[in-house]
This record gives C-alpha cells, structure tokens and sequence, in this order.
C-alpha cells in the first residue's frame, strides 16, 4: 500500500512541472544582426481549448514588431498542466 501512495505522489509531482519545445521554423537570406526588431505573437490554451482570436501567424508575429523583411521564425510551446502556450517570434528589419 505504501508504494501505490509513493506512485500516486510520484505522478502527481510530475504533472505539475512544465516543459518547452522551441525550434527554429524559417530562416532566410534577409540580414539579422544587432539592429534587427524582434516580434512575437501568442496565445494561451487553458484545458485544450483555445481562444476564438488566437493567431500566432508569422505575418502577426511581423506586424507586432513592425518587420519588413523577416530573417529568422522561431516557434514555441511551453505546457503546463493546465494551460499552455503557443508563441511565434520573428526577428528582421
């Protein structure tokens, strides 16, 4: 009995903690240096359901950092129990 209590413990500690996946999605020929603005677009899905406005398009992601030419797309997704984020960031002048 003791260890179906530690196993219950045990899952239960690990469901609480979090994890992140980023990887880069496009990179182009456009320059990227230490003048370039940076972009991001995201949203939060709470229980599997996301909002009805939810939009991490690049495009989005450029228009909110007032890019013209992108140079790097970089996507992520950090879950939680819960809730999760989806975010898009663009990077370019």
């Amino acid at each position: 009995m003791k260890n179906v209590k530690n196993i219950i413990a045990g899952v239960l500690l690990l469901s609480l903690g979090s994890c992140s996946v980023s990887g880069p999605l496009l990179i182009t020929d456009n320059p990227g240096g230490r003048t370039t603005k940076k972009g991001v677009a995201s949203y939060k899905s709470i229980l599997g359901f996301r909002p009805a406005n939810a939009d991490v398009s690049i495009a989005t992601a450029a228009k909110n950092g007032k890019i013209s030419k992108v140079a790097t797309v970089d996507q992520t997704v950090k879950g939680g129990l819960f809730v999760k984020t989806y975010s898009t960031v663009v990077t370019g002048e």
